[in-house]
């Protein structure tokens, strides 16, 4: 039986949006180290960038296992 939203499968959407939000994260913190450890001279604009995708990351790991995976399912 289809749901308010469709047939959605809410506990993979959930996984990989956490999955999504960790690589985020990862690019950013690697990004970060690679950039320290090897001494580079790079713009600011690429360490903001760099500083955004880990924030997002860490939001996105935070916050999709209480969107897909509590609060949809509960309102169809």
């Amino acid at each position: 039986m289809a749901g308010r939203y469709g047939n959605v499968d809410y506990p993979r959407l959930t996984k990989r949006s956490f999955l999504a939000g960790l690589i985020l994260f990862a690019v950013g913190a690697l990004g970060e180290l690679a950039i320290f450890t090897a001494g580079l001279q790079v713009p600011a604009w690429e360490k903001t960038l760099l500083l955004n995708l880990e924030i997002f990351g860490v939001l996105v790991c935070l916050l999709s296992p209480f969107i897909f995976g509590i609060v949809l399912p509960l309102t169809e």
